[in-house]
């Protein structure tokens, strides 16, 4: 089965971040990171994808917006991620 495309946009230094890239790391997950630090067309991309989002990271697996890196760990503590990650 292939993995979904996994997008993340971060921002330098931040700790969420950080934790987010790291589960996705321990996971074996390919992913496409977006540095969205000093704005420009990404970040005008990320709001576009999900237009309330105020903070980083912003995940999404496939055409799923994750949300963040709470929202991610949750997945993985509930079960679901892999399951998501295989869809």
């Amino acid at each position: 089965m292939n993995q979904p495309q996994v997008d993340i946009y971060t921002k330098f230094g931040c700790g969420y971040c950080f934790r987010a890239k790291r589960l996705l790391d321990q996971k074996g997950v390919d992913y496409s990171e977006f540095d969205i630090t000093m704005g420009g067309p990404k970040r005008e991309e990320m709001l576009q994808r999900a237009p309330n989002a105020m903070t980083v990271p912003q995940i999404f697996i496939g055409d799923t917006h994750v949300g963040g890196s709470d929202e991610l760990a949750a997945l993985e503590r509930e079960g679901k991620l892999d399951a998501l990650l295989t869809a």
